[in-house]
């Protein structure tokens, strides 16, 4: 939220820098995340002074320049080529010395320098109002009045808007400071804390009245539980223009675009009292009569950007006796807003459910100035006020009458909130006692009134406009906030308890395996957990029928929740690949959510995605691919790390890859790994090879809890490796050989390996050369050849009896 320095101060007549009001607006809770500067004229029109052009010649190499003599006030005249077609003698014009910086319309820097043009010196420059941003004319340079001295700095003469603009980020809750009177109440009660008192002005309407009644325009409001409070008033005669200069400056600073006096005007008032408004030529309303109601699912409402929506059953629509005008709360119509024809408007201030308006703008993906405030809660009570003020302001900028009656819906008045505050409470909770008379002063500075005193506490009462201030503890917040946080003091004594929490806590394991993959290269990252329901009709096996859907989603793209960890993955995959980021390791711990018979599941993942080379290039090193069993080493080393050894090898029944394993043990599964199919990264316009697991934290962390750390000394009697070269048929895998050596020898053979394979040349047809070390040891004493030599004979016959095996 942007709020104008300037603007502000016609709340409160305040003399302080806008840094120190920014700080106490930041204790209050209105945290200014930045101050900006806002200029109407670029630059302020440093350097350009009021010169006299005491001589206008022919240039005499150019038919259309002309060389001056101007007199800018310095000891002797400068000569300037001017290619203006209305330069003359006597002319007092503006002049853009040497080193002034001017700025082009979409906001570029140029400097006027010292040179010469066709062969004649040039010491600055005569403008054109557009060339300075005083406005949009280049027909000729700007002709002054003649009272004008020489010399005279611009800036002095021009009306110059110069404005610090405060960027607040606001938070939800604070509806009520949504507008420069909101944020002045704010600091009127940060100020009386330190004992300055001013003077909240708001804007008077007593000058309100009704002109002639010539132009009546009935109100029905057929659901009044969605629009509790609505207001209305005719103007006529108006006239259709430009703003005036302060008007659009007010505007500008705040980063509004002027369109024209009317429109003008509800935004100033929006955005001045925190009420939205909106205005209807009420030349296109039909019959004379405003209805306030919802329309069929289905309807079809042109809005203001041209753009054709179905409306809602649910949606409030403001509508004349025969057609929908505006969607209530959030856009106008096409067909219905001010235009430059317009000369009798009727001018809507309404109070609408903000349950109901948030749908709406949600619904439509409409996010606007009036649904922002609408849809948090605005003051119910100031609607008819902020409408006379309106009303004022149109009449002063467009002219014209005011020709009816106010005409107020507000069949039950939206009461205040009762609140009953203890003082016992507030010292505990702010760890301060803070004395009475202070809290009642802190309370009144806020509006909120104090009806009944007790030793106990005080009975209050919260007006209508401060929604989020319904609880005790949001009156405690309230002092403290307007106290001061940094006022409270620090206690010198810490009191802290100390949790006893097993090892085997998610965070703690996460933490392991976290570290671990971050010393191999791999990126932590955090994906939305909203996804879009088009991915599953990539994988087969995910099912539309197993989406949660949001209820209100932000948009079709997040509407329902993620039942895979691979697509959200793919998305940042993308996003790095296309801004040259192909060499990726990334991991995440996330949730997948599924519905199943309407029972909702929440199961535990951790996500590993890599691609492109292992490491950067480098001259040492080879750009070794993050292929296959790369992420296979990973995923082994993550498990032995958790101490899980014991795992069940298969091929994966999971259609997202297409070669795939799954790891487990029994009938669960830790993990399913492999290369993601080319028509899921088509989708994502990935090119390369993406290799994924997909880890199911839940059963890992389950093993992890009923594992048992077994230690024993180190062996101090050798091992012995002996090798195998077997010629196998191509189907035969390693895993085949190791669980057939392990079989064979359970006591002394420690660890099987594969260091060598060969398919071609020299061998027939459908086989293939295996290399197979076999490590033996004894810890209690040293190998001997015949023992070996029994063990290796028992594991050839096997191999050869098995797997129809032979020696090289």
């Amino acid at each position: 939220m942007k709020i104008s320095y300037n603007w502000l101060k016609q709340f409160l007549k305040i003399d302080w820098s806008p840094e120190q009001t920014g700080e106490l607006l930041t204790d209050l809770g209105l945290e200014v995340e930045g101050i900006d500067t806002y200029q109407s004229v670029k630059g302020g029109l440093e350097g350009v002074v009021i010169g006299e052009v005491l001589t206008c010649e022919k240039h005499p190499n150019a038919d259309k320049l002309k060389v001056t003599t101007v007199n800018i006030g310095a000891d002797t005249p400068v000569q300037i080529v001017c290619g203006a077609p209305n330069v003359a003698a006597g002319q007092k014009v503006p002049v853009a010395t040497i080193g002034t910086t001017l700025y082009t319309e979409e906001g570029e820097a140029w400097t006027i320098k010292k040179g010469k043009i066709r062969g004649e010196e040039s010491h600055g420059m005569i403008c054109a109002e557009d060339e300075l941003g005083l406005g949009k004319s280049h027909d000729g340079i700007m002709v002054l009045s003649d009272d004008l001295i020489p010399g005279t700095a611009a800036a002095e003469i021009f009306e110059i808007e110069n404005d610090q603009v405060f960027e607040i980020g606001l938070t939800p809750n604070r509806a009520d400071a949504m507008s420069h009177w909101g944020t002045a109440r704010d600091l009127k009660a940060g100020l009386l804390q330190k004992d300055i008192n001013l003077e909240l002005i708001t804007p008077s309407v007593s000058a309100f009245h009704v002109d002639s009644r010539t132009l009546k325009i009935d109100i029905d409001v057929l659901n009044k539980e969605l629009a509790p409070r609505y207001c209305g008033v005719t103007l006529s005669g108006i006239k259709v223009k430009a703003s005036p200069a302060w008007l659009q400056h007010r505007l500008k600073a705040i980063g509004l675009s002027p369109i024209n006096n009317v429109v003008d005007a509800t935004n100033y008032v929006l955005h001045e009292l925190g009420q939205p408004l909106h205005a209807f030529d009420a030349s296109k309303i039909s019959g004379n009569k405003i209805e306030v109601k919802t329309l069929p699912t289905g309807t079809k409402f042109t809005t203001l950007d041209g753009v054709e929506r179905e409306l809602h059953e649910d949606d409030l629509m403001i509508c004349d006796a025969e057609k929908p005008l505006c969607i209530a709360g959030v856009f106008g119509g096409l067909n219905s807003g001010v235009s430059e024809t317009t000369t009798n408007i009727f001018l809507e201030s309404a109070y609408f459910n903000p349950v109901s308006v948030r749908k709406t703008a949600k619904r439509h993906g409409l996010n606007t100035d009036a649904s922002f405030r609408f849809e948090r809660g605005i003051d119910p009570n100031t609607t008819q006020y902020v409408l006379k003020r309106a009303a004022l302001l149109i009449k002063e900028l467009a002219g014209g009458e005011i020709t009816s009656d106010v005409l107020d819906f507000y069949p039950k008045k939206i009461k205040d909130f009762e609140v009953r505050l203890s003082f016992e409470n507030a010292k505990k909770l702010i760890g301060e006692d803070i004395p009475e008379e202070t809290i009642k002063r802190i309370l009144s500075s806020l509006e909120i009134k104090v009806n009944n005193v007790t030793e106990a506490g005080l009975g209050l009462t919260v007006p209508a406009y401060r929604n989020d201030v319904q609880r005790e503890a949001d009156i405690i917040e309230e002092i403290l906030r307007v106290y001061g946080y940094n006022n409270v003091g620090i206690t010198k004594k810490l009191n802290a308890s100390i949790a006893s929490t097993s090892k085997f806590e998610d965070y703690k394991i996460q933490n392991i395996v976290g570290t671990q993959l971050a010393s191999k290269g791999f990126f932590e990252i955090m994906s939305n957990s909203l996804t879009s329901p088009d991915y599953i009709k990539l994988v087969d096996q995910l099912k539309e029928e197993h989406n949660v859907a949001m209820l209100n989603p932000l948009s079709s793209d997040l509407s329902v929740m993620r039942q895979s960890m691979l697509f959200s993955g793919l998305e940042a995959v993308a996003f790095n690949i296309n801004r040259k980021r192909a060499d990726l390791k990334l991991f995440e711990f996330g949730k997948t959510y599924h519905s199943y018979n309407g029972n909702r599941e929440e199961l535990k993942h951790l996500a590993l995605f890599a691609t492109g080379n292992q490491s950067y290039e480098s001259w040492l090193s080879s750009n070794r691919q993050s292929e296959f069993f790369f992420l296979k080493g990973t995923i082994a080393t993550i498990l032995s790390r958790l101490g899980i050894s014991r795992f069940n090898e298969s091929a994966s029944k999971n259609d997202i890859f297409s070669e795939g394993l799954s790891l487990g043990f029994g009938k669960n599964t830790f993990v399913n790994f492999g290369l993601v199919k080319k028509s899921i990264l088509k989708h994502f316009d990935i090119s390369q090879d993406v290799v994924y697991a997909d880890f199911n934290w839940d059963t890992i962390l389950e093993f992890v809890k009923h594992n048992k750390i077994s230690v024993k000394p180190i062996p101090k009697f050798p091992e012995v490796k002996r090798d195998f070269a077997l010629l196998l048929d191509d189907s035969v895998t390693f895993e085949s050989i190791n669980t057939i050596a392990k079989k064979t020898e359970k006591q002394l053979l420690k660890s099987v390996n594969l260091f060598d394979v060969y398919q071609g040349k020299n061998l027939p047809a459908g086989k293939k050369s295996y290399a197979v070390s076999f490590t033996l040891q004894d810890e209690n004493k040293t190998l001997t050849d015949k023992q070996i030599d029994k063990i290796m004979n028992k594991l050839q016959q096997n191999f050869e009896n098995q797997l129809g095996a032979e020696l090289r």
